[in-house]
This record gives structure tokens, C-alpha cells and sequence, in this order.
């Protein structure tokens, strides 16, 4: 799956990819918020995350790229990923540290939940840690509403669990 919105490419990682997606993912401040994710992340991790074996997973996974007059720069990733509900997938999005605030996470949002309501016709839902709340503002934006709940996510950077808050996407 490809997409293209006003300032931005989004399209699957490839191996040749791994240098970029290193040095634009390699930042505590980054890893911190998403779950699961090693910490340190070596160059190694980039490499063995694009080259991996997705199986058939139709789901979107998929890096971001700001469209430029030179070369495109990576600014970041979203991906659908599974539940364990062939009715459900969750949004995950990171944004490099350069490129916080400028709208791109929202954009390129916008794309993939159009994808997942358009193509694949399934209910959506994600989450935040409590200490990022501009992660909540891009996901009311993209017409997501908190659920209440409050499930425990692992941090690498932090060494344990930590409270995420779930959402769920109520579109407008």
C-alpha cells in the first residue's frame, strides 16, 4: 500500500531504508513512546525490522517520507497492527524529534484511517502514555475519542509497564 496526501509519501520500508530509519527512530525521546520497542535501538534493529517476515498481513506498515525538491526525508512511521480481532486494528505513528509539531503524524493519519475504513472496513483504536498528551491531541483530530480504558504497555526506555490510554475512532 502506497499514499500520497499533500506533503507526503507513504510507502512500505525497504532494506535500503535502514540507515534512515536508524538515524530518524535512534532518539530516547522517540522510543520512549512506543510500546515494545528496544531501547538502545541499534542500527541492527532497522535493518532486521525491514527485512523481516510479515507473513500475509494485509495491514498497512508503513514509513513516512516529507515530499521535498531534492530527495524525499523520512519523518517517520504508521502501521495498522493486529488485535487479536480480525474486526479491529490498532494505530501506531512515530514522528521524528525534528519534525514534532508540524502536522505530520495528523496527515499521514488521516491516510491510513482512510485506508482502514475505505479498503478495509475495520473498527480502529490506539493509545497514548499519559505524559504525551500531543499524541492525544493527533488522535482527536483524526476523530478518535478516549475510551476509559487504560491498558499496560511496555516502555524499554522506562524499564517497566506504563499506563496507555486507549482510544477508540468515532468518526464524525
Amino acid at each position: 500500500m502506497f499514499a500520497r496526501t499533500e506533503r507526503l509519501l507513504l510507502r512500505p520500508g525497504w532494506g535500503e531504508d535502514a540507515p534512515a530509519l536508524f538515524n530518524a527512530i535512534a532518539d530516547e525521546a522517540i522510543i520512549d513512546k512506543l510500546p515494545g520497542t528496544s531501547w538502545p535501538y541499534r542500527a541492527e534493529d532497522a535493518e532486521a525490522f525491514l527485512l523481516r517476515d510479515r507473513g500475509h498481513d494485509d495491514l498497512p506498515e508503513l514509513l513516512i517520507y516529507a515530499r521535498t525538491r531534492g530527495a524525499p526525508k523520512l519523518v517517520g512511521g504508521i502501521a495498522l497492527r493486529e488485535t487479536g480481532s480480525d474486526e479491529t486494528a490498532e494505530l501506531d505513528y512515530w514522528i521524528a524529534r525534528p519534525c514534532w509539531g508540524l502536522g505530520f503524524a495528523t496527515e499521514a493519519g488521516q491516510a491510513v484511517v482512510g485506508m482502514a475504513k475505505d479498503g478495509l472496513r475495520m473498527k480502529l483504536r490506539s493509545g497514548h502514555f499519559p505524559d504525551n498528551p500531543a499524541s492525544g491531541r493527533v488522535l482527536e483530530k483524526l476523530g478518535f475519542q478516549p475510551t476509559g480504558e487504560v491498558e499496560k504497555r511496555w516502555s524499554a526506555v522506562r524499564g517497566q509497564e506504563v499506563d496507555c490510554l486507549m482510544y477508540e475512532h468515532r468518526p464524525n
